[in-house]
């Protein structure tokens, strides 16, 4: 999903000229795929001229997804294209070509030239940004390209490419129901839209309900579809995992990021990479996944932010913000039993934070709400304490909470909630990217 221009932490002329088109069609999301269209064929079709492509959606996973693929096909030697949103400290952090996050004068020289070729016509913020990104992915040399949906799937700005190589579909949860839905169907079937004709789909563990919807949509489009638990699986050993598909067994190490949610998002990208038919060394599957790196997911910081703890606290970043999430979240530190937890909680508005909240509280030494200034679209602290039942105490910032943490034992203290909550405490603790 694309920050707002009044959120666009990017540099120099890359955010004039974001600000500047946000004036051509003011809202933030219109799903819709006409005037990307109609841009992309001015520019020439660049989203035609691109090296084979993952393209992934879901509701929870998606980014942890991309960076496995990334890391697996790195690994393998491959030169790889990422695309995925939001960032979170710097514009640049969304576009990566052939492995290197894009530069500040190549990313400007791109949206000048797509602003150039829309030439004043109605278009969103998102759909200039996914252009700009076609251009770059089709000018520069590349093996592989991922592509994270922005949101749904269906109408999604990404949905424009016409063949990927495969496509995943990770957790579906509830959120963003005013624009996907108000039941898993709903949303599921918004996700499904991404699948192609003859383009294989894996997907991974679902909630009840949405494996059918999965499976109505592969079959009516004719894409060959996945599922973890029939084509493929994937299961924790004594060192390490063991996956399983058609073509075979491996063995794996663990994966680099932490909970036991991302065995699963470990195992879509394995599967969608065997199911793409592009040549992959075996051995590049395990030092891809343990050499995998995404911020603000179970993430453990140590700079300035963390610094201001007491010495042998720790201090953890993580950007879940639904439902799902939630639940994701609460199955990792279920096993911090060994000490202390303070949770500290900022969401934005228009999320369930009662149901976010839920399996984290008993969990929670303290649980704190905040709200820090640059927050976009930032909850009040008084109604994420409602949604606590009035457990949460008010922060109401990240510095004030971590000021009036209790002395005691080493502590660990989680800051979790929202993506643009994680984006301001990762620049607070001198996080600039990578």
């Amino acid at each position: 999903m694309s920050a707002p221009p009044s959120d666009v932490r990017g540099q120099g002329r890359a955010e004039a000229i974001i600000e500047r088109l946000h004036g051509l069609y003011p809202r933030l999301i219109d799903l819709s795929l006409e005037r990307l269209e109609r841009l992309l064929a001015a520019l020439g079709n660049p989203e035609r001229r691109l090296p084979p492509i993952i393209h992934v959606a879901g509701t929870n996973g998606k980014g942890s997804t991309c960076a496995f693929l990334r890391a697996i096909g790195e690994a393998a030697g491959m030169r790889v294209h990422v695309y995925t949103s939001p960032h979170l400290v710097r514009f640049n952090e969304r576009i990566r070509l052939a492995g290197t996050l894009v530069d500040d004068a190549t990313l400007e020289a791109a949206l000048e030239e797509v602003e150039r070729v829309n030439a004043g016509q109605p278009i969103t913020v998102f759909e200039v940004l996914m252009a700009a990104s076609f251009v770059l992915f089709a000018r520069v040399p590349a093996d592989l390209c991922v592509l994270e949906v922005g949101l749904g799937g269906r109408a999604d700005a990404t949905n424009v490419i016409a063949a990927p190589a495969a496509c995943a579909i990770t957790s579906i949860s509830m959120d963003h129901k005013e624009m996907l839905g108000d039941t898993l169907a709903k949303i599921a079937a918004e996700k499904a839209g991404i699948m192609k004709p003859g383009a294989p789909v894996v997907t991974g563990a679902q909630p009840d309900g949405v494996l059918e919807v999965f499976r109505a949509h592969a079959a009516s489009v004719g894409a060959p579809l996945g599922c973890r638990g029939e084509a493929w699986s994937i299961a924790a050993a004594a060192d390490g995992l063991v996956f399983r598909d058609a073509a075979g067994m491996l063995d794996l190490p663990p994966p680099a990021l932490p909970g036991p949610h991302q065995i699963d998002n470990a195992g879509i990208a394995v599967a969608a990479l065997r199911a793409s038919g592009l040549a992959i060394p075996e051995a590049a599957y395990g030092r891809g996944l343990a050499a995998a790196t995404w911020p603000a997911r179970l993430q453990r910081l140590t700079g300035a932010l963390a610094r201001t703890l007491p010495a042998g606290w720790e201090l953890w970043l993580d950007g879940g913000h639904n439902p799902g999430g939630g639940e994701a979240l609460t199955a990792h530190v279920a096993g911090w039993g060994d000490r202390p937890l303070h949770v500290l909680v900022g969401m934005k508005q228009a999320k369930d934070s009662a149901e976010f909240l839920r399996p984290l509280l008993p969990h929670a030494t303290t649980l704190w709400a905040v709200s820090e200034p640059g927050q976009h679209l930032a909850l009040p602290v008084e109604a994420i304490i409602a949604a606590s039942g009035g457990i949460a105490r008010p922060g109401p910032t990240i510095a004030a909470a971590i000021a009036q943490l209790p002395p005691g034992p080493a502590a660990r203290v989680l800051i979790c909630g929202s993506l643009y909550l994680a984006g301001e405490v990762l620049k607070a603790d001198g996080w600039v990217g990578e």
